[in-house]
């Protein structure tokens, strides 16, 4: 009897514990709430109201507290001129804006709501950014270097003379801007930066790349009339040439190039008379020649880029061999590249050519000569050169001193240009402002900017707002400033 009352007292407790002791329904669970996304500025390099140096700053950083990505075709101006914007490879919550600055000026850099976006949700937009800033007031002279030669050593015409002293002139007292042809015979880049700033480039660079295939019924260089119509203008002229060859003895112009990876052209066989290579290396001059001493015929002189960048990656990597040349014609070592340069001078000379200025093209070693191989070896001599260049890509204005510095230093008879110049390819950095480079003391005699099409307005390395602030800086000067040299 009382193990069954015990087995019911035990039932009866736990239906009751297992209805929660009352007859009301248990209450649903309350949801968590979302929190609300949002995307703000944590940091920027350039704050409100604060005075920067144009020649060292180039770049502002913004971060953010989350990882973002730039919408394309986003507003974002300074002094309502675009700029250029991307994410940091490093920090992907940093933003890096492009700037291209001048001394002792007021800025304001806007950025649009919605410019930049939650990268894995672009409906989450940072709202409007504006920062105001000035840049630092310089008041730098340079003088012009006492040791270089007031006229040139390899060119004996008046216009020659003329052009060279109108460098010489100017240099250490401001630097003279130029655009690169797109590669072609034509102006079409200078027309496009007159078109957006109003104001022409003081010289243009010309290619003769094409050689090869003119007169066609898209390029003639036995036409020199673009030339002249940019001389006529008051314009300079600056010639160069990436000298194409066949990739195989039989491939003809059908197959061209100047990467010896992709040629069996070799520069050493240039001097072997009867060889494939001594046939199209004399072939080409010739036809070169022809358009010079028109040139030549019509009062033009330029300066002159052959055979540029020669050390290529040998410069950097320290190759006992030099293979990894870019181009063919320092495949073969500095021996026969000097002789290439000395061979090209000589027979040009002996046709005639009288009007060029003679431009080579350093590779340089950023001042450290225990990791940098230094290209001072391809030197062709100082009787072969009146202009020392350089290419530089996305350099700023301290790394464009240091450079100019060096180089300066190590040709100090020579005038250092800066022979090409442009967007860095791989960070998306423009080059400094040739005013930021010149106060920061990279103080090059030229400038001149590559071409790239369909980028900008301009067709040119480097954005609309840096063609705009450049033309504007008091110590670049642009077409309407050349004297006449006739």
């Amino acid at each position: 009897m009382m193990n069954k009352l015990f087995l019911i007292l035990s039932t009866a407790l736990f239906l009751f514990a297992c209805s929660g002791g009352d007859d009301s329904p248990s209450p649903a669970p309350t949801p968590t709430p979302t929190p609300t996304k949002s995307l703000m500025v944590e940091t920027q390099s350039i704050t409100n109201g604060s005075e920067v140096d144009a020649a060292t700053t180039n770049v502002i950083y913004i971060r953010y507290n989350a990882e973002v990505a730039v919408m394309s075709g986003a507003s974002i101006t300074l002094n309502n001129s675009q700029l250029m914007a991307r994410v940091d490879d490093t920090d992907k919550q940093t933003v890096a804006i492009s700037l291209g600055l001048s001394d002792d000026k007021e800025y304001t850099l806007k950025l649009a709501a919605g410019a930049v976006v939650l990268a894995t949700d672009a409906k989450v937009q940072a709202p409007e950014l504006i920062i105001t800033f000035k840049t630092k007031k310089k008041d730098t002279q340079p003088e012009p270097s006492t040791n270089i030669p007031s006229e040139p050593v390899t060119a004996s015409t008046d216009a020659a003379k003329k052009l060279y002293k109108y460098l010489y002139d100017q240099y250490g007292k401001k630097t003279i801007s130029s655009v690169m042809a797109n590669v072609n015979w034509n102006n079409d880049c200078a027309e496009k930066i007159h078109t957006l700033t109003g104001k022409y480039p003081a010289m243009n660079c010309y290619d003769f790349i094409h050689i090869c295939y003119s007169p066609a019924n898209w390029i003639d260089y036995t036409s020199i009339t673009p030339v002249q119509s940019w001389v006529n203008k008051g314009g300079l002229v600056q010639l160069m040439w990436h000298f194409n060859v066949p990739k195989s003895s039989t491939s003809g112009i059908s197959e061209l190039t100047c990467t010896p990876s992709e040629t069996t052209f070799r520069a050493k066989n240039v001097f072997t008379s009867g060889s494939w290579e001594n046939k199209w290396f004399y072939e080409q001059m010739d036809k070169v020649v022809a358009t010079l001493l028109k040139l030549q015929d019509a009062g033009i002189a330029a300066t002159w880029r052959p055979f540029h960048e020669a050390a290529g990656n040998a410069t950097y990597k320290q190759q006992a061999a030099w293979t990894t040349s870019w181009f063919w014609w320092g495949y073969d070592g500095p021996e026969i590249y000097k002789k290439l340069w000395r061979t090209m001078f000589d027979y040009f000379k002996q046709k005639g050519v009288n009007n060029l200025i003679w431009t080579w093209t350093t590779q340089n070693y950023n001042g450290n000569s225990s990791q940098y191989n230094n290209d001072a070896s391809w030197y062709p001599g100082d009787e072969y050169v009146d202009i020392v260049g350089r290419d530089l890509y996305g350099y700023s204005a301290a790394k464009e001193k240091q450079e100019f510095t060096e180089i300066q230093a190590r040709y100090p008879n020579k005038m250092i240009h800066l022979a090409e110049c442009g967007l860095d390819g791989n960070t998306g950095t423009m080059p400094a402002q040739p005013g930021a480079a010149w106060t920061a003391g990279a103080k090059w005699g030229v400038f001149m900017v590559w071409y790239l099409q369909n980028t900008g307005s301009t067709d040119t390395m480097c954005n609309d707002n840096w063609w705009n602030t450049a033309m504007k800086n008091s110590y670049v000067i642009t077409r309407d400033q050349v004297p006449s040299l006739k």
